[in-house]
Parts: C-alpha cells; sequence; structure tokens
C-alpha cells in the first residue's frame, strides 16, 4: 500500500486539552470518538479523523491548520457565529482579503478563517461551482 493509497489524520494541538475539548463539544459541535489518553482525543468530521494533543507549543503556528469544506459557507459562519465562533478579518498584503470574514475568489469558491480556544487558525471553504472535492478529476 502506498501513501497514495493511504489516510492521512491531522493533528491539533492544545495547551489546556479540557478547554479545548470543551470549545470543540460547544462552539463546533464535536465530540470525541476515541480516547487515546496521553495522546490525544481523535474526533471524525465527515469521513476525516483527526486528532486533539496536548502541547505546550499549541498556537504558535500563524497558518491555517485545517479546514472544512462546507456546501453553503454563509450559512455555516451563521450557525458558528450563534455559538460565539468569530471569524478574522483579514485585508490583503500577504494573504486574502475578506469582507464580513469571507474571502472570495474569481471561480465562486469562498473561504472564512477562525481561530480556537487553543490559538489554532482553521478555516471553512466554499468550492466554487461545479468543483467536488471528493472526486477533483471530475
Amino acid at each position: 500500500m502506498s501513501l497514495a493509497d493511504s489516510p492521512i489524520s491531522a493533528t491539533i494541538p492544545a495547551k489546556d486539552i479540557d478547554r479545548a475539548k470543551a470549545w470543540y463539544k460547544d462552539k463546533l459541535g464535536l465530540t470525541p470518538v476515541l480516547d487515546l489518553g496521553p495522546a490525544g482525543q481523535v474526533y471524525r468530521t465527515g469521513s476525516t479523523n483527526f486528532t486533539l494533543y496536548q502541547t505546550e507549543f499549541a498556537g504558535t503556528g500563524k497558518h491555517t491548520l485545517g479546514g472544512w469544506a462546507v456546501p453553503d459557507l454563509a450559512r455555516e459562519m451563521t450557525e458558528l457565529r450563534s455559538r460565539g465562533v468569530k471569524f478574522e478579518e483579514y485585508s490583503g498584503g500577504q494573504g486574502p482579503t475578506t469582507e464580513n470574514g469571507i474571502a472570495r475568489d474569481a471561480s465562486g469558491g469562498a473561504a472564512a478563517w477562525f481561530t480556537d480556544s487553543e490559538g489554532n487558525i482553521l478555516s471553512l471553504i466554499e468550492l466554487p461551482p461545479g468543483m467536488d472535492i471528493n472526486n477533483p478529476a471530475g
């Protein structure tokens, strides 16, 4: 089996694992599906797993650690905002420019970024019309 045929799983750091677990539950509606003890908590979203694990280095990366592809970005943002998630505003320069938390591109795609309780940057993306993340070849 090659890496191209193997699933990949993201890891997301947390300085305070209990605070992070509460934030992911309260803000994103996610609960662990597997407790790895000191190695972390495994979550499942769609067909993907990610592990939330404790480390003093959480929140030190200033880049997007992971993101969710959603069919309706505005609807998802409204839902998350109702739970207290705050979306980032960017004004170009080294990255995108957002308006009301959303960056749009000419192809019809859109993205939004937010920070979790540990300072990690996460995103939501809405793919351009006709594009399917589960079937990139079309």
